[in-house]
């Protein structure tokens, strides 16, 4: 698949680190660092633009090593970005540890992965089909 992609960044376009990942880093495109406190959030720019065809979202995720060494990850995981976004790509990132993070510029911040999607349209009834779960969740099918 090709997608369109403006890279205003001081950075070279997101990459496959292998023939078989399904992420590509997205790194921080900053002027000067960002210090992000313990439990402090704030908004990554990437100085990247795409355009997604129709049917395919962007999902921007954490980084797993970030998470567990740093413990840094993207607060709204994952994030949607629509095929009809034509902004700068960003990511929030949030300092869940007890000591500062220093974000320097070309950092690999999160991970982003093109996903197919459905769009559903609604079936209006009075009632929904019987299941032995029926309206059992928040771990009701785990072990007691």
């Amino acid at each position: 698949m090709k997608i369109k992609i403006v890279n205003n960044s001081q950075h070279d376009s997101p990459e496959y680190a292998t023939s078989q990942s399904a992420g590509l880093d997205l790194r921080a495109n900053l002027t000067e660092s960002i210090t992000l406190k313990p439990l402090a959030r704030t908004l990554v720019k990437t100085g990247l633009f795409i355009e997604l065809p129709q049917g395919y979202e962007a999902q921007v995720r954490p980084r797993s090593g970030l998470a567990y060494k740093k413990g840094i990850t993207v607060l709204n995981s994952p994030g949607t970005i629509d095929a009809d976004y034509r902004g700068e790509i960003g990511v929030i990132l949030v300092n869940l540890s007890e000591e500062e993070f220093v974000i320097e510029n070309g950092e690999r911040v999160a991970q982003l992965v093109i996903a197919k999607h459905e769009q559903a349209q609604w079936v209006e009834v009075e009632n929904l089909d019987e299941t032995d779960r029926g309206a059992g969740g928040f771990g009701s099918t785990g072990v007691k």
